[in-house]
């Protein structure tokens, strides 16, 4: 049997065998022994006596300690402790740096602390704090030097100042001292005080100051980062979560953060009143990197009393934050401000009074930029009153500095969430596009251009010319689609079959002489415009018709309407393509529903919702090889063309209808009493502007088309509107838990008539009553509208003929009840006025 000597020689021979064993059957037990063994502060066991497991336990508990969500006074408390047991030192302290009205000096922040002191005996009141100079002392020759100190015996040391032994009758005999440093700045020193069981402190125990300390700095900053980069979220939240949390270390009674809008380029509806000239351009302050200061959003922290936090959206620019044009002039300069005396200052008119119900009043301020890593000001930061009355000094602008810059970096972090969000949001809504979308197959393909039956071939191995011959030949004349001509704004689509449809837009193309010119593909056009049809949803009204719709309208307005005189081929190419998509993938609900359901849409489009998710469909059409049919163009006039699709597209959103309306109406009357039409038409087509602006308005007027057509025709569209309108209703009751507006809701299905009457009057009549007199051979959408509001308000009539009869009914009903209750008038009384 092998005795102990026999085994620890043999595992002396062979160490690999030994390790192996060591990991596999010891390893595991003696770290979980390690870590779970209790470290006694009364066992008098020293740091050299502990192995490097032992010592590994303590740190990972330390750490452990650290990563609570705790304040940092109370994390760095633990850790004095730890040290205080293993050096086996009677007590420490800490003492953090600051500086008072340009002089810098040391405070308690931590007295007194041993392996069993309470953390709330050891945090020292602000009221009670012992404060020295950084040249008095082995502590502030720490502070000072930045270097760390073993004083074997203070007496014989002339830097040792008896000052706190004096103020506590407590006997100072050795001492250690190191400084806690942030790069080159000393954040406070820690004092280690009379090693007990022996005269003074050993190198080993410098070794535990260098291993603890280091690991506790690491872990103090990381905490302090922790709270400025944990939350990624968004950039309020941010703020307020980082400012929250150190909030104790800012000497101030209320602070505020403003936070600035970070666009820079007005969306180009906006900009068109400006270069018509309606509007004088912006003048107002802007910040270094010219964005114009506008504030979104303050928030506004509380803390004397009632700790108290409040946000401002879209806050005024009288709001008492603002007023004094202080803020705004830091963001405009990206200077710090220091106002020592607010009621002296006679630059920026600070409110006088208090500023709110709590009875605050300014004293002194301390305003500084928030800036990103870009350089950009994203905000503005301003502390109000210090704690003690005294002006911000240069200790208060250090901190407060610092943490703009943590706040300003942060941001970074934001952006980058926001970037993986958005990413996130588009593959969601891709993923959901391509399961319910599919291109056109080739089956498809050849159901229109069927060059397996005329050539025996497939389309890429066909002469171009004689697909297009092919293509003409497939599709119906423009005159006679299913006994309706294209040419005509009292076009029904109801005769004709959705494939038709597909035909009868092809067609239009070779209509406007563009095919050929643009050298569109066959196989491209007849693949876009059937994939474009797949692309509509199978919904009750905002379908694949009503796309072929708005599309043939734009082709109408440019040909018959005469409008194509002010644009270029390759504007009404891109015109007529931007209006077949403008609706394509529509979910049968509103702007308002995706926001209110939190789709995903809503998150990744903050306005014009659905229009945005319109133009990404019809741009990732234009980016799929087999389906561009602007392939050929050249690269400056490609990006015309989706220039005109985000201004088509975006146009669709009624909410931005009546932005334009009267820039539209301006164009009207300058052109009416014109009557040259060379002057007309270059007043219009030299101007950019406002060619979009007639542009937009054209696509309002295809999008609401269906209320200029034949009675017929708009009596059984506007029911397939209202039933869409229904659907959502519903949802929004039963998803959303929401009572419908009257609009959405089939509970009020009788008063259709009266609502088509109020969005005639309100939105339709003006841009048909418009284009009227922009182009008299416009009027028939105009006379179809006014016919179709006669019919409505017929039965509008019939309607509130029948709620007053009623009414009327029910009103003599209740009359003949109340005197049968009463027994008429005789049965009252005469004096009693209770009866």
């Amino acid at each position: 049997m092998a005795d102990k000597d026999s085994v620890e020689k043999y595992l002396e021979n062979n160490p690999q065998f030994a390790k192996e064993y060591f990991d596999k059957k010891i390893r595991a037990e003696a770290l979980s022994a390690a870590f779970s063994a209790p470290v006694d502060a009364k066992d008098g066991a020293s740091f050299k006596d502990m192995n490097s497991v032992q010592e590994a336990a303590v740190i990972f508990e330390m750490i452990q300690e650290l990563q609570k969500q705790v304040p940092m006074e109370q994390a760095l408390h633990k850790v004095l402790q730890r040290v205080a047991q293993i050096t086996q030192a009677d007590r420490l302290s800490y003492y953090a740096c600051r500086g008072r009205n340009g002089t810098p000096e040391l405070a308690t922040c931590l007295f007194d602390v041993t392996p069993t002191s309470s953390y709330q005996k050891n945090l020292v009141d602000p009221q009670t704090e012992i404060v020295f100079p950084l040249d008095m002392g082995i502590v502030g020759f720490t502070a000072n030097t930045k270097k760390p100190q073993n004083v074997p015996d203070v007496a014989a040391n002339k830097k040792f100042s008896d000052f706190v032994d004096k103020q506590t009758g407590y006997k100072t005999k050795c001492m250690m001292t190191f400084p806690m440093m942030a790069e080159k700045e000393c954040l406070g020193v820690i004092m280690v005080l009379n090693k007990i069981g022996a005269d003074s402190f050993s190198a080993e125990d410098e070794k535990v100051r260098n291993t603890f300390i280091h690991s506790d700095m690491v872990s103090v900053l990381l905490w302090s980062a922790s709270k400025v980069f944990e939350e990624l979220t968004d950039i309020e939240r941010q703020f307020h979560k980082a400012l929250y949390t150190v909030r104790i270390y800012l000497n101030c009674e209320r602070y505020s953060v403003g936070l600035l809008d970070m666009t820079k380029e007005k969306e180009f509806y906006d900009e068109w009143p400006v270069k018509l000239g309606d509007v004088e351009p912006y003048k107002g302050p802007k910040t270094p990197d010219g964005r114009e200061i506008v504030f979104y959003k303050i928030i506004d922290y509380l803390l004397e009393g009632k700790e108290e936090i409040k946000v401002i959206p879209g806050p005024p620019a009288d709001h008492w934050a603002l007023v004094s044009g202080l803020p705004t002039y830091v963001a405009e300069n990206g200077f710090i401000c220091n106002m020592m005396n607010v009621a002296a200052d006679d630059y920026f008119t600070f409110q006088k009074e208090a500023v709110d119900e709590s009875g605050f009043i300014i004293k002194n301020v301390l305003s500084l930029p928030i800036v990103n890593k870009k350089e950009e000001i994203v905000g503005i930061a301003t502390f109000f009153n210090r704690k003690d009355g005294k002006p911000f000094d240069e200790h208060d602008e250090q901190i407060t500095e610092a943490l703009t810059q943590f706040l300003g970096w942060s941001v970074l972090n934001c952006d980058t969430y926001d970037r993986l969000n958005r990413m996130e949001w588009r593959k969601e809504i891709a993923q959901e596009m391509l399961m319910y979308q599919a291109k056109c197959t080739k089956d498809e393909l050849q159901s229109i251009l069927n060059t397996q039956e005329k050539f025996d071939a497939e389309p890429e191995d066909c002469d171009q010319k004689e697909m297009y011959k092919l293509l003409k030949a497939t599709c119906p004349v423009a005159d006679n689609v299913d006994g309706e001509s294209l040419y005509l704004f009292s076009f029904s689509d109801f005769p004709v079959s959705e494939h038709g449809l597909i035909k009868a837009g092809i067609r239009m193309f070779f209509e406007l002489g563009v095919v050929e010119k643009f050298k569109v593909p066959a196989e491209a056009l007849t693949r876009w415009m059937y994939t474009v049809r797949k692309g509509y949803r199978s919904i009750t009204y905002h379908n694949w018709r009503h796309g072929f719709n708005v599309g043939h309208t734009m082709f109408c307005l440019l040909q018959t309407g005469k409008l194509r005189k002010y644009y270029s081929d390759l504007d009404a190419f891109a015109m007529v393509a931007a209006a077949f998509c403008h609706d394509i993938d529509h979910r049968g609900t509103n702007n308002l529903y995706q926001t209110k359901s939190m789709h995903p849409l809503a998150k990744l489009h903050g306005s014009s919702i659905m229009e945005r998710h319109h133009l990404e469909f019809s741009k990732t059409l234009m980016g799929e090889e087999s389906l561009n049919i602007f392939c050929n163009l050249q690269k400056r006039q490609f990006e015309h063309v989706q220039h005109l699709f985000d201004v088509c597209i975006i146009a669709t959103d009624l909410a931005l209808y009546f932005k334009k309306r009267t820039m539209f109406q301006n164009i009207v009357n300058a052109t009416e009493p014109m009557t040259d039409e060379k002057e007309a038409i270059g007043y219009i087509s030299n101007n950019p502007t406002r060619k979009e602006i007639v542009m937009a308005m054209m696509m309002t007027g295809c999008d609401l088309s269906a209320i200029t057509k034949p009675w017929e025709v708009q009596s059984k569209v506007a029911l397939m509107v209202a039933a869409e309108f229904w659907e959502q209703g519903d949802l929004e009751r039963t998803v959303l838990d929401q009572q419908p507006i009257p609009m959405m809701d089939r509970n009020c299905a009788e008063q259709l008539p009266k609502m088509q009457c109020g969005f005639i009057d309100f939105v339709c009549a003006f841009v048909y009553k418009e284009f009227s007199r922009f182009h008299k051979e416009i009027t028939p959408m105009f006379d179809g509208l006014n016919n179709n509001r006669a019919h409505w308000n017929e039965l509008a009539e019939v309607y509130n003929a029948k709620m007053k009869a009623i009414e009327d009914e029910k009103k003599k009903l209740e009359e003949e009840e109340a005197k049968k209750a009463g027994g008429g008038d005789g049965g009252k009384s005469k004096t009693c006025t209770i009866c």
